[in-house]
């Protein structure tokens, strides 16, 4: 019986054409793709969204927060896409993102769950945990900043030591050229360790510097417990989940502000005329000897202004970090139902040619009034609303005082015979392609 119905098959796989394969293949596909869940009539107009795979080919690999600029001029400040079976939209503009992310926070505040980040993490961690876990994990974390010195002279102190450090290492190179990449990466991830852990790690640690590197692999592969007992045993707060937000910290508070940096010394080098301007404004408010500060930053607000055009230009998290429609929702007039995707287009609110005078050109003056440090409504590199960055305050002074010290001991020029660009690596972050600079001892 099984043999002849072998033999049955097969005879019929034979004598099939490989067009009515072809054919039958494709009303398949065609009619799941028309059966399974539609979006609703009032969705926001967008490209044409293919069988199963949705819009996603639109946009390419290498620059998709580029490619994708075009279908805002063609579909306006929110358009509509589809990521697989996944709805989602793009909302571009300064008043649509607040109105979204600020006035109707309540129905914006969830991260979507991505499978393989749920294998992983389950509901766990700080960065991409929704309802209560998220704000527990999200207090505890705040409170734990602030017991080990956020916004406290301590902290600051932490900073200033390991921008010494760093100094020192890359006074090693004697001028010559090197990669800054993981000597950065080192000193920035220290200061999220002394907070964690207690302790700093030497940039000879063979241990640390391999996990820094498998960490750096990690992101472009992706697009401390101290008496903390509890007796709910409903709550988050437990070793399993402060481990999962230990790494968010470690994760978030070491890459963005080390690739930041790394995008502000290529700039530097890139534009001799503007490094200049802060060496001299160094020179004049602190000299040689005494260590950048946050009480000084007030008083260098050209310095000031070059950090903050950095992070307009180095654009590292061009789309924001992405949210879900938590119930029904209509904004500007459309319906987004329950489990949209939401992206807020920062790249285009960075390169807005009606807020920024030269808008694809670094530029410090796009901060400064009559001399004087100016802040930008349109500047969102931390987001914005309840699920904006917490470390928002501890990333910029880090910038600061990294910066600052390393602009105040050296001069970063391009190495001879090579040439310097700002073509950028796909990750969770744009980051500088590999690159060396030298760095010069300032007399």
């Amino acid at each position: 019986m099984l043999r002849a119905m072998g033999s049955l098959v097969a005879t019929f796989w034979r004598e099939i054409h490989p067009r009515t394969l072809l054919l039958g293949a494709i009303v398949f596909l065609l009619l799941a793709n028309f059966f399974r869940r539609r979006l609703p009539k009032n969705f926001p107009p967008g490209p044409l969204r293919l069988p199963f795979i949705g819009s996603f080919f639109y946009f390419g690999f290498k620059q998709p927060h580029l490619t994708i600029q075009k279908y805002v001029k063609k579909y306006g400040n929110i358009f509509g896409m589809e990521f697989g079976i996944w709805p989602a939209v793009l909302i571009s503009g300064l008043p649509l993102i607040k109105e979204a992310l600020v006035h109707q926070d309540q129905n914006f505040v969830d991260r979507p769950t991505l499978p393989v980040r749920e294998r992983i993490f389950k509901k766990n961690g700080l960065v991409m945990s929704n309802g209560q876990i998220w704000k527990e994990q999200r207090r505890f974390a705040l409170t734990t900043l602030r017991n080990f010195g956020l916004g406290k002279k301590s902290l600051e102190e932490r900073i200033q030591e390991e921008a010494y450090h760093l100094s020192l290492a890359i006074e090693e190179e004697n001028g010559q050229p090197f990669d800054p990449h993981f000597k950065i990466n080192n000193a920035v991830s220290n200061i999220i360790c002394s907070i964690t852990f207690g302790e700093r790690f030497e940039y000879e640690d063979d241990q640390f510097q391999e996990m820094l590197r498998l960490l750096d692999e990690l992101i472009h592969l992706e697009m401390s417990v101290c008496a903390q007992h509890k007796n709910n045993a409903t709550s988050s707060i437990h070793e399993e989940n402060l481990i999962f937000c230990a790494l968010d910290l470690f994760l978030a508070g070491t890459e963005t502000t080390s690739t930041t940096l790394r995008w502000g010394l290529l700039y530097m080098a890139l534009n001799p005329e503007i490094q200049e301007k802060v060496h001299t404004e160094i020179d004049r408010v602190i000299g040689h000897s005494q260590q950048p500060s946050i009480a000084v930053r007030e008083l260098m607000p050209y310095t000031n202004a070059v950090v903050h055009e950095v992070l307009r230009m180095g654009n590292i998290i061009p789309l924001n970090v992405p949210r879900e429609v938590t119930v029904d929702t209509t904004l500007a007039g459309y319906h987004l139902p329950k489990g949209t995707l939401v992206m807020t287009n920062l790249t285009a609110l960075h390169r807005d040619p009606a807020e920024w005078a030269t808008p694809d050109t670094f530029n410090p003056e796009h901060f400064l009034e009559n001399g004087q440090f100016k802040k930008r409504e349109g500047f969102l590199p931390f987001s914005v609303g309840k699920r904006a960055c917490l470390g928002e305050q501890l990333a910029k002074s880090e910038l600061f005082i990294f910066f600052t010290s390393l602009l105040q001991k050296f001069t970063f020029k391009p190495p001879d015979n090579e040439e310097l660009s700002l073509e950028f690596r796909l990750g969770l972050t744009i980051s500088p392609v590999s690159h060396r600079l030298c760095a010069v001892p300032r007399a």
